[in-house]
């Protein structure tokens, strides 16, 4: 896109028009309707700059009318959608801020670079409100691992990945404490890599992206650019990002950035000073789109003008022009206001850390962009219509025509079957075995207050530095972050898939003594041009808002993801459905974050949860999209049923006052595998193994019912002593308890007909996904 950028303020010849729209993804009509904008034509600059802010990863133009009603403005919540980051309170004049976004494309072409500067651009979104930054954690999607054709690629991409996550996250100095990986034909073409990060704020301390103070009358504050100096790389990455994956791909490596995370974190280090000080009016990421968007989205936010002088921009190439100044997406940069009469004490602060800094331009009252290059005007464009009146797109929706190809499931398949084997396979397989080979590459305590890390097979815990303690009653809080997405489940019904996401996001951070407080989420979908695919984000998109509503778990931060489609000749295949739901809960007293292994000999084993409705759901939808389903070799097919969200809810204030009661020793939420797996991964990461017989259930217990995943349920186990006080707690609740049998001394998982050794199963769990990648 940039072989004209040498004239970027000249217009475009009528009879390259086509060929120019075609490389920026703008149509006709949108270039219509920028002539009517500017009343006049564009120029190269502008149209590269429409482009970019008018694109699906900036704009949402496909996904925004569905968006609306997912936030809702409770107490506890500080910033919602809109800013760089959400932001929760979280008591004592204490905030935490945090965010998920995609780096899927620029991943799979550059898996090292695409993976380490996911991880950098979202840490910039977190400490650029203000924030400390605390931990991070990602999600991973790849290709089948084990087919033959496409080890060696995902492999590479496994690899490269996992390397950039470590490397940026490292060397910033921020824990990495959790890493959710999964394996699926649908991502051969189109890997996911979403990154999460969280960081904590003084409530009084927050910092926006704007250009006005609300309480001051209107100034020309100095515009001021920060970080590394400006290049050619990530030139137009907005766009790619907002495309199809084709064979060409691979030519698309100039718009993957290269990130420095040790320029990153001087220009954190930078930042927490000017905050400290109190010298700036608002701050923004040079992120997607680069200064365009930063600068366009800051002077919207605040409806005033800006005027850039491009020429004053720090660069590190000669030759650089308009074009590529604006829309470059050169990492570790930000944009910043100074409050007047304090810019050389900003410009010092910046110059301390030998990062590059310049006062770029000013803040004025036009409500427009005016764009200056060694003097000469070459753009004068209308902020608010280059960004809040972007091109919305209502496109069709329709139900997919598979939905009903693959609602029935052949019981046949499930007959006949040897359940230790089956168990066998599970513990083995790729997105259930340990990813140890992946995630200990991240240094997962970095800062020494991760409780639990990586290598825990619940989710994450992280204590509140001391340095935050400003309150005696902070020393004994913690945070919790549970991170979900049921791709194979969404496939068959994208509505419960993301519900039974967010369900067990909530559970997992219940069982860790966490209240669920608010989502960020990452939506990845296909191509929205589907009208199938649309119909697939509009129906996950209902899921979450009923379970965010019946979970009080408002969305204050998220990304979309669309194109996630690959593309081969005429034959293109768009991947299953995936909302990344990354759930953030409070701990008021670390003391009762529960291990998920077992602790002691001879203790009770129980199931929280409706057992009785699993039993008697059908076949369709105990086994739709599940793992036994998976390693069995079959199609991903059967019909996931609707649960109870009300019941969700019950089962997690339960979770919470029994734990405040001190009732339970130990904890697992069902998912992947189903119980016999749960068991089997909280006697593996003990000493003790457990007998188990769920005859005992009421109205019995079908065999294969072991590996189902249908209805959300709890492990736990408990002293004898405690059995009454539980079903009491239970009764009061509503809340179904079967006890199912005991810890053992003797290390070996009996589990109705299955027998298995502690020793056998560590062995599977631990080597199997180094076995499918060797």
């Amino acid at each position: 896109m940039s072989q004209d950028t040498s004239k970027s303020n000249h217009f475009i010849d009528e009879n390259s028009l086509p060929k120019v729209l075609k490389q920026h993804k703008l149509s006709m009509q949108d270039y219509e309707e920028i002539k009517k904008i500017l009343g006049r034509t564009p120029n190269f600059l502008e149209l590269g700059i429409f482009s970019a802010m008018w694109s699906e990863h900036c704009s949402y133009k496909s996904s925004k009318k569905f968006l609306k009603g997912l936030f809702e403005p409770l107490p506890h919540v500080v910033q919602g959608p809109g800013e760089n980051a959400g932001i929760i309170d979280l008591g004592d004049n204490l905030c935490a801020v945090f965010k998920m976004e995609s780096h899927n494309h620029p991943s799979f072409i550059e898996p090292h670079a695409g993976a380490a500067t996911g991880v950098g651009g979202i840490m910039r979104d977190v400490f650029t409100m203000g924030a400390d930054l605390l931990a991070s954690l990602n999600f991973l999607c790849f290709g089948d691992i084990e087919s033959k054709e496409n080890k060696k690629l995902h492999t590479r991409l496994v690899n490269g990945v996992s390397e950039g996550i470590a490397h940026y996250g490292n060397c910033m100095g921020v824990p990495t404490i959790a890493s959710k990986s999964l394996f699926e034909p649908c991502y051969n073409g189109n890997i996911l890599v979403n990154a999460f990060s969280l960081g904590l704020v003084e409530k009084d301390r927050i910092f926006y992206a704007k250009t006005t103070n609300e309480d001051s009358s209107f100034q020309e504050s100095p515009v001021i650019y920060v970080g590394s100096k400006t290049g050619k790389d990530g030139l137009g990455g907005a766009v790619m990002s907002s495309d199809s994956f084709g064979e060409d791909s691979k030519s698309l490596k100039p718009t993957v950035q290269i990130g420095d995370p040790f320029t990153e974190k001087l220009l954190l280090d930078a930042c927490l000073e000017v905050f400290n000080k109190d010298l700036i009016v608002g701050i923004q990421d040079m992120g997607a789109a680069g200064l365009t968007s930063s600068s366009f989205e800051m002077a919207a936010r605040s409806k005033s003008g800006m005027r850039l002088d491009l020429d004053k921009v720090p660069m590190r190439e000669e030759g650089m022009s308009p074009y590529d100044l604006m829309l470059s997406e050169s990492q570790e940069r930000m944009l910043l206001v100074a409050k007047p009469g304090k810019e050389e004490e900003v410009l010092n602060i910046f110059k301390n850390y030998e990062l590059a800094t310049a006062i770029i331009g000013k803040v004025t009252d036009t409500k427009n962009m005016e764009l200056y290059w060694h003097g000469e005007c070459v753009s004068s464009m209308p902020i608010e219509s280059v960004t809040d009146n972007a091109p919305l797109l209502d496109r069709p929706l329709k139900k997919p025509a598979y939905l009903d190809e693959v609602a029935n499931l052949d019981s046949k398949d499930y007959e006949g079957l040897d359940l230790t084997a089956c168990l066998k396979n599970l513990l083995s397989s790729p997105e259930i075995a340990d990813k140890a080979y992946i995630y200990d590459q991240f240094d997962d305590s970095i800062k020494a207050s991760t409780l639990k890390g990586c290598s825990s097979i619940n989710d994450p815990v992280i204590a509140l530095p001391r340095n935050m303690y400003k309150n005696e009653a902070n020393a004994k809080k913690a945070i919790s972050i549970a991170l979900r997405a049921y791709p194979r489940k969404s496939y068959l019904n994208p509505k419960e898939g993301a519900k039974l996401a967010l369900v067990n996001a909530a559970l997992g951070l219940a069982l860790n003594s966490a209240k669920p407080l608010a989502i960020t989420d990452c939506l990845n979908f296909g191509n929205p041009e589907d009208p199938g695919v649309m119909w697939q984000f509009a129906e996950s998109i209902k899921g979450i808002k009923e379970a965010c509503t019946a979970l009080k778990t408002p969305v204050v931060s998220g990304n979309v993801s669309l194109y996630n489609q690959s593309v081969e000749g005429k034959k293109s295949e768009n991947i299953y459905p995936t909302p990344s739901i990354a759930m953030v809960g409070l701990i008021e007293d670390k003391d009762r974050v529960l291990p998920a292994h077992f602790v002691e000999e001879s203790t009770t084993l129980c199931v929280i949860g409706d057992l009785e409705a699993l039993h008697i759901s059908s076949m369709e939808s105990k086994f739709a999209g599940s793992s036994l389903q998976k390693i069995l070799g079959l199609p991903v097919s059967g019909t996931f049923a609707s649960f109870d969200l009300k019941a969700s809810k019950a089962m997690v204030n339960f979770i919470l006052e029994a734990l405040e009661h001190k009732l339970l020793l130990s904890a697992l939420s069902v998912e992947e595998g189903g119980l016999a797996v749960a068991l089997s991964k909280m006697a593996l990461k003990s000493h003790l193994g457990c007998m188990v017989k769920t005859s005992i259930v009421k109205d019995g217990f079908k065999a294969l019912d072991l590996f189902a995943e249908n209805i959300p349920l709890v492990l736990c186990e408990l002293t004898h002593k405690d059995e009454e006080a539980l079903c009491e707690l239970a009764s009061k609740h509503g809340m179904p308890v079967s006890f199912i049998g005991v810890t053992s001394g003797e290390a070996l998982i009996s589990i109705d007909s299955i027998t298995l050794t502690l020793e056998e199963a560590r062995k599977l769990y631990n080597e199997g996904f180094k076995k499918s990648l060797a």
